[in-house]
């Protein structure tokens, strides 16, 4: 089984940061149970300095450079990853996509509406490099211009229903579309470092979003450990 991970900022992470990518890496070392390869066309983080996504200077002194790979951009979204998906599973063989995208979208690009067409976009790309690929879906979480922004608010609530519509229509028993859950417990407050990207309890939770959603519907894995609080 070759899993992608497929996000923006709060997937790529920047440089010092474990991300959520690493937690899911130790998850399924212990619980997947069989071979299984990380794969996609890029391996960096976000260097605030560079403004580029060139760094390697991941939290984790244990993270292998073969569990680096991703489809992931500091900024990049539905619209952004739509045109690209395509090559990337054709290129490396992705048989899971983990995407978690759409509050870059929301917040700086589209509103839900035209969101929600590149999800359908990026749904159908993925098919056309593989037919039997497997994608499993986060829901937007708000971050802190949401507690300030009802209009924001409103966005994020309205494409979250968009992309369930979605999930919905075109499911698939030969390429399934799985929706995962926002982590009840999940406290931007608490479990990010600035509102947005989440800190070390944060990766856990989002890690254990996607394995739990794995685990229940498909059988893959184990539920994961780890519960904040």
């Amino acid at each position: 089984m070759r899993f992608m991970f497929v996000g923006d900022s709060m997937t790529i992470g920047r440089a010092g940061d474990f991300t959520w990518r690493y937690r899911m890496w130790q998850h399924l070392n212990t619980a997947y149970g069989g071979p299984y390869a990380i794969v996609g066309p890029r391996t960096g983080l976000y260097d605030a300095h560079a403004d580029a996504p060139v760094s390697h200077a991941y939290g984790a002194p244990d993270f292998p450079a073969k569990a680096w790979p991703h489809l992931a951009g500091w900024g990049e979204g539905w619209q952004h990853m739509a045109p690209v998906v395509r090559d990337a599973v054709a290129a490396h063989g992705a048989d899971v996509l983990l995407v978690s995208l759409g509050l870059i979208d929301l917040g700086f690009y589209t509103d839900s509406s035209q969101t929600a067409l590149y999800a359908r976009e990026f749904i159908a790309e993925a098919r056309a490099a593989n037919p039997r690929v497997r994608i499993v879906l986060l829901p937007v979480i708000p971050n802190t211009r949401a507690d300030t922004d009802p209009e924001f608010a409103a966005e994020v609530d309205r494409f979250n229903e968009l992309l369930g519509k979605a999930v919905a229509d075109l499911d698939d028993a030969a390429s399934p579309l799985l929706p995962a859950s926002r982590p009840p417990s999940y406290d931007i407050h608490r479990d990010t470092y600035d509102g947005t990207h989440p800190g070390p309890s944060g990766e856990h939770l989002l890690a254990g979003a996607f394995a739990d959603a794995m685990h229940q519907a498909w059988g893959l894995g184990t539920p994961y450990p780890f519960r904040a609080r």
